[in-house]
Protein backbone atom coordinates (compact mmCIF):
# COMPACT_ATOMS: atom_id res chain seq x y z
CA UNK A 1 0.00 0.00 0.00
CA UNK A 2 1.47 3.32 -1.05
CA UNK A 3 1.33 6.48 1.04
CA UNK A 4 -0.98 8.98 -0.62
CA UNK A 5 -0.45 11.82 1.87
CA UNK A 6 1.16 12.76 5.16
CA UNK A 7 -1.44 13.17 7.91
CA UNK A 8 -0.99 15.90 10.47
CA UNK A 9 -0.73 14.58 14.04
CA UNK A 10 -3.79 14.97 16.27
CA UNK A 11 -3.91 18.35 18.00
CA UNK A 12 -3.69 16.64 21.37
CA UNK A 13 -0.15 15.55 20.49
CA UNK A 14 1.04 19.14 20.41
CA UNK A 15 1.00 19.27 24.21
CA UNK A 16 0.38 17.15 27.28
CA UNK A 17 0.06 17.69 31.00
CA UNK A 18 2.65 16.49 33.47
CA UNK A 19 1.00 17.17 36.79
CA UNK A 20 0.29 20.90 36.97
CA UNK A 21 2.71 21.63 34.11
CA UNK A 22 1.77 21.68 30.42
CA UNK A 23 4.54 20.30 28.21
CA UNK A 24 4.56 21.47 24.59
CA UNK A 25 5.94 19.07 21.99
CA UNK A 26 7.34 22.00 20.03
CA UNK A 27 9.42 23.01 23.05
CA UNK A 28 10.69 19.44 23.45
CA UNK A 29 11.85 19.43 19.83
CA UNK A 30 13.67 22.73 20.33
CA UNK A 31 15.26 21.36 23.50
CA UNK A 32 16.35 18.19 21.68
CA UNK A 33 17.95 20.37 19.01
CA UNK A 34 19.84 22.41 21.60
CA UNK A 35 21.14 19.26 23.31
CA UNK A 36 22.25 17.77 20.00
CA UNK A 37 24.01 20.99 19.03
CA UNK A 38 25.86 21.14 22.36
CA UNK A 39 27.03 17.52 22.13
CA UNK A 40 28.19 17.80 18.51
CA UNK A 41 29.85 21.19 18.95
CA UNK A 42 31.67 20.08 22.10
CA UNK A 43 32.92 16.97 20.32
CA UNK A 44 34.23 18.98 17.39
CA UNK A 45 35.79 21.66 19.58
CA UNK A 46 37.44 19.08 21.86
CA UNK A 47 39.00 17.41 18.83
CA UNK A 48 40.65 20.75 18.09
CA UNK A 49 42.01 21.28 21.59
CA UNK A 50 39.05 22.88 23.38
CA UNK A 51 38.37 22.09 27.01
CA UNK A 52 35.62 19.68 27.93
CA UNK A 53 32.45 21.44 29.01
CA UNK A 54 33.44 24.80 27.54
CA UNK A 55 30.58 24.74 25.03
CA UNK A 56 28.05 24.71 27.88
CA UNK A 57 29.69 27.85 29.26
CA UNK A 58 29.12 29.52 25.91
CA UNK A 59 25.64 28.10 25.33
CA UNK A 60 24.27 29.52 28.59
CA UNK A 61 24.78 32.90 26.93
CA UNK A 62 23.89 31.98 23.36
CA UNK A 63 20.58 30.19 24.03
CA UNK A 64 18.78 32.99 25.95
CA UNK A 65 19.94 35.59 23.44
CA UNK A 66 18.90 33.26 20.62
CA UNK A 67 15.40 32.72 22.02
CA UNK A 68 14.88 36.45 22.48
CA UNK A 69 16.16 37.15 18.97
CA UNK A 70 14.01 34.40 17.45
CA UNK A 71 10.84 35.68 19.05
CA UNK A 72 11.57 39.33 18.33
CA UNK A 73 12.23 38.60 14.65
CA UNK A 74 9.02 36.57 14.31
CA UNK A 75 6.86 39.22 15.96
CA UNK A 76 8.54 41.99 13.93
CA UNK A 77 7.78 40.18 10.66
CA UNK A 78 4.19 39.30 11.71
CA UNK A 79 3.06 42.55 13.28
CA UNK A 80 -0.56 42.12 12.19
CA UNK A 81 -0.77 38.89 14.20
CA UNK A 82 0.04 40.62 17.47
CA UNK A 83 -0.95 44.27 17.19
CA UNK A 84 -4.57 44.97 16.32
CA UNK A 85 -7.60 46.37 18.15
CA UNK A 86 -8.39 44.13 21.11
CA UNK A 87 -5.22 42.05 20.78
CA UNK A 88 -3.80 40.33 23.85
CA UNK A 89 -0.30 41.81 23.96
CA UNK A 90 0.90 39.02 26.24
CA UNK A 91 0.73 36.71 23.21
CA UNK A 92 3.90 38.45 22.00
CA UNK A 93 5.76 36.38 24.61
CA UNK A 94 3.94 33.07 24.02
CA UNK A 95 6.85 31.25 22.39
CA UNK A 96 5.27 27.88 23.30
CA UNK A 97 2.59 28.52 20.66
CA UNK A 98 5.19 28.53 17.91
CA UNK A 99 6.60 31.45 16.01
CA UNK A 100 10.35 31.45 16.65
CA UNK A 101 12.30 32.60 13.61
CA UNK A 102 15.60 30.92 12.81
CA UNK A 103 17.20 34.09 11.45
CA UNK A 104 16.33 35.94 14.63
CA UNK A 105 17.88 33.16 16.70
CA UNK A 106 21.06 33.37 14.57
CA UNK A 107 21.41 37.09 15.23
CA UNK A 108 20.61 36.89 18.92
CA UNK A 109 22.56 33.68 19.41
CA UNK A 110 25.62 35.20 17.72
CA UNK A 111 25.61 38.05 20.20
CA UNK A 112 25.30 35.64 23.11
CA UNK A 113 27.97 33.32 21.70
CA UNK A 114 30.36 36.24 21.28
CA UNK A 115 29.89 37.17 24.92
CA UNK A 116 30.34 33.54 25.97
CA UNK A 117 33.48 33.14 23.86
CA UNK A 118 35.07 36.23 25.35
CA UNK A 119 34.35 34.99 28.87
CA UNK A 120 35.76 31.51 28.20
CA UNK A 121 38.71 32.58 26.08
CA UNK A 122 37.56 30.61 23.03
CA UNK A 123 37.96 32.08 19.55
CA UNK A 124 34.54 33.10 18.25
CA UNK A 125 35.31 31.81 14.75
CA UNK A 126 36.56 28.47 16.08
CA UNK A 127 33.32 28.08 17.99
CA UNK A 128 31.26 29.11 14.94
CA UNK A 129 33.01 26.56 12.74
CA UNK A 130 32.48 23.80 15.29
CA UNK A 131 28.83 24.80 15.56
CA UNK A 132 28.04 24.99 11.82
CA UNK A 133 27.00 21.37 11.08
CA UNK A 134 25.51 21.08 14.57
CA UNK A 135 23.19 23.98 13.74
CA UNK A 136 21.76 22.08 10.78
CA UNK A 137 21.12 19.03 12.96
CA UNK A 138 19.46 21.20 15.62
CA UNK A 139 17.29 22.95 13.03
CA UNK A 140 16.18 19.59 11.65
CA UNK A 141 15.00 18.48 15.09
CA UNK A 142 13.28 21.80 15.64
CA UNK A 143 11.34 21.43 12.38
CA UNK A 144 9.71 18.30 13.78
CA UNK A 145 8.04 20.65 16.22
CA UNK A 146 6.52 22.57 13.30
CA UNK A 147 4.92 19.31 12.19
CA UNK A 148 3.25 18.84 15.58
CA UNK A 149 2.10 22.47 15.51
CA UNK A 150 0.51 22.05 12.02
CA UNK A 151 2.63 24.84 10.57
CA UNK A 152 5.34 25.48 7.99
CA UNK A 153 3.65 24.12 4.87
CA UNK A 154 3.71 25.27 1.28
CA UNK A 155 1.48 25.64 -1.74
CA UNK A 156 -1.11 22.99 -2.66
CA UNK A 157 0.24 19.83 -4.25
CA UNK A 158 -1.00 16.54 -5.68
CA UNK A 159 2.24 14.73 -4.88
CA UNK A 160 1.87 11.53 -2.82
CA UNK A 161 3.67 13.10 0.14
CA UNK A 162 1.33 16.07 0.36
CA UNK A 163 0.64 17.23 3.90
CA UNK A 164 -2.87 17.11 5.32
CA UNK A 165 -3.90 20.26 7.18
CA UNK A 166 -7.29 20.37 8.87
CA UNK A 167 -9.53 23.18 7.62
CA UNK A 168 -10.13 24.09 11.27
CA UNK A 169 -6.44 24.98 11.74
CA UNK A 170 -5.75 28.69 11.99
CA UNK A 171 -3.20 28.59 9.16
CA UNK A 172 -5.46 26.75 6.69
CA UNK A 173 -5.84 29.03 3.64
CA UNK A 174 -9.31 30.47 3.31
CA UNK A 175 -11.37 29.43 0.32
CA UNK A 176 -9.51 26.17 -0.40
CA UNK A 177 -11.25 22.77 -0.44
CA UNK A 178 -11.04 20.90 2.85
CA UNK A 179 -9.15 17.98 1.27
CA UNK A 180 -6.36 20.16 -0.16
CA UNK A 181 -2.85 18.79 0.39
CA UNK A 182 0.19 21.03 0.85
CA UNK A 183 3.94 20.79 0.37
CA UNK A 184 5.46 19.63 3.72
CA UNK A 185 8.09 22.33 3.97
CA UNK A 186 9.19 21.16 7.42
CA UNK A 187 10.14 17.80 5.85
CA UNK A 188 11.89 19.43 2.89
CA UNK A 189 13.98 21.53 5.24
CA UNK A 190 14.90 18.52 7.40
CA UNK A 191 16.16 16.68 4.31
CA UNK A 192 17.99 19.76 3.01
CA UNK A 193 19.65 20.38 6.39
CA UNK A 194 20.84 16.80 6.89
CA UNK A 195 22.18 16.67 3.35
CA UNK A 196 23.96 19.94 4.12
CA UNK A 197 25.67 18.38 7.14
CA UNK A 198 27.31 15.79 4.88
CA UNK A 199 28.31 18.39 2.26
CA UNK A 200 29.81 20.80 4.80
CA UNK A 201 31.79 18.07 6.59
CA UNK A 202 33.11 16.80 3.27
CA UNK A 203 34.25 20.26 2.13
CA UNK A 204 35.65 21.08 5.55
CA UNK A 205 37.78 17.96 5.57
CA UNK A 206 38.83 18.27 1.95
CA UNK A 207 39.96 21.92 2.18
CA UNK A 208 40.79 22.16 5.91
CA UNK A 209 38.42 25.07 6.41
CA UNK A 210 38.92 27.26 9.49
CA UNK A 211 38.65 30.88 10.61
CA UNK A 212 34.87 30.99 10.17
CA UNK A 213 34.80 29.62 6.63
CA UNK A 214 32.87 26.50 7.67
CA UNK A 215 30.26 28.76 9.23
CA UNK A 216 30.22 30.78 6.03
CA UNK A 217 29.37 27.60 4.13
CA UNK A 218 26.54 26.97 6.58
CA UNK A 219 25.07 30.43 5.91
CA UNK A 220 25.30 29.91 2.15
CA UNK A 221 23.78 26.43 2.25
CA UNK A 222 20.94 27.30 4.59
CA UNK A 223 20.21 30.58 2.85
CA UNK A 224 19.88 28.90 -0.55
CA UNK A 225 17.53 26.22 0.73
CA UNK A 226 15.47 28.55 2.86
CA UNK A 227 14.99 31.10 0.09
CA UNK A 228 13.43 28.43 -2.14
CA UNK A 229 11.24 27.04 0.63
CA UNK A 230 10.00 30.49 1.59
CA UNK A 231 9.08 31.14 -2.06
CA UNK A 232 6.47 28.36 -1.93
CA UNK A 233 5.46 28.82 1.70
CA UNK A 234 1.94 29.79 2.72
CA UNK A 235 2.32 32.46 5.39
CA UNK A 236 -0.23 35.17 4.59
CA UNK A 237 0.51 37.19 7.72
CA UNK A 238 4.23 37.64 7.06
CA UNK A 239 5.21 41.21 6.27
CA UNK A 240 6.75 41.80 2.84
CA UNK A 241 8.92 44.48 1.29
CA UNK A 242 8.42 45.09 -2.44
CA UNK A 243 6.18 42.03 -2.43
CA UNK A 244 9.00 39.74 -1.21
CA UNK A 245 8.55 38.07 2.21
CA UNK A 246 10.96 39.11 4.96
CA UNK A 247 12.42 35.62 5.28
CA UNK A 248 13.46 35.59 1.63
CA UNK A 249 15.29 38.89 2.11
CA UNK A 250 16.92 37.39 5.22
CA UNK A 251 17.92 34.31 3.20
CA UNK A 252 19.54 36.47 0.54
CA UNK A 253 21.38 38.36 3.28
CA UNK A 254 22.60 35.08 4.79
CA UNK A 255 23.97 33.96 1.40
CA UNK A 256 25.79 37.25 0.84
CA UNK A 257 27.22 37.31 4.36
CA UNK A 258 28.33 33.69 4.00
CA UNK A 259 30.11 34.38 0.70
CA UNK A 260 31.82 37.50 2.06
CA UNK A 261 32.83 35.70 5.26
CA UNK A 262 34.25 32.74 3.35
CA UNK A 263 36.45 34.74 0.97
CA UNK A 264 37.45 37.55 3.33
CA UNK A 265 38.62 35.07 5.97
CA UNK A 266 40.47 33.05 3.34
CA UNK A 267 42.40 36.19 2.37
CA UNK A 268 42.98 37.39 5.92
CA UNK A 269 43.99 33.98 7.29
CA UNK A 270 45.77 31.89 4.65
CA UNK A 271 47.63 29.93 7.33
CA UNK A 272 46.12 27.09 9.41
CA UNK A 273 44.34 28.05 12.59
CA UNK A 274 46.91 27.58 15.40
CA UNK A 275 44.49 27.20 18.30
CA UNK A 276 40.83 27.42 19.27
CA UNK A 277 41.76 29.89 22.00
CA UNK A 278 41.86 33.65 21.74
CA UNK A 279 45.25 35.33 21.21
CA UNK A 280 45.45 36.60 24.76
CA UNK A 281 45.19 33.14 26.26
CA UNK A 282 47.86 30.44 26.17
CA UNK A 283 46.65 26.99 25.18
CA UNK A 284 47.92 23.78 26.71
CA UNK A 285 47.72 22.25 23.28
CA UNK A 286 48.90 23.16 19.82
CA UNK A 287 46.90 21.62 17.03
CA UNK A 288 47.82 19.83 13.84
CA UNK A 289 45.59 18.14 11.29
CA UNK A 290 44.24 14.65 11.91
CA UNK A 291 44.38 12.16 9.11
CA UNK A 292 41.26 10.21 10.01
CA UNK A 293 38.65 12.33 11.76
CA UNK A 294 35.34 11.12 13.15
CA UNK A 295 31.85 11.72 11.78
CA UNK A 296 31.39 15.20 13.22
CA UNK A 297 35.02 16.19 13.60
CA UNK A 298 35.51 17.22 9.98
CA UNK A 299 39.23 17.83 9.49
CA UNK A 300 39.78 17.85 13.23
CA UNK A 301 43.08 18.54 14.93
CA UNK A 302 45.30 16.52 17.20
CA UNK A 303 46.74 18.20 20.26
CA UNK A 304 50.42 18.33 21.24
CA UNK A 305 51.31 19.30 24.76
CA UNK A 306 53.29 22.47 25.22
CA UNK A 307 54.98 23.98 28.21
CA UNK A 308 53.80 27.47 28.86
Amino acid sequence: MFVSSIPSPPSMWSQFDLGPVTIHTYALCILAGIIAAVVITQHRLSQRGGEKGVVLDIVIWAVPFGIIGARFYHVFTHLSDYFYPGANLWSVFAIWDGGNALYGSLLGGAVGAYVGCRRTGISFWSFADALAPAMLVAQSLGRVGNYFNHELFGLPTTLPWGLEILPTDAMFPKGMPADTLFHPLFLYEIIWNLFGVAIILLLERRFRLRWGRTFGLYLIWYGIGRSWLEAIRIDPTSDAMFGVPANIWASFAAIVIGIVLFFVQAIRHPDPEPSVFRDNRSSESAVEPKTNGEAFSGSADRTNKEKG
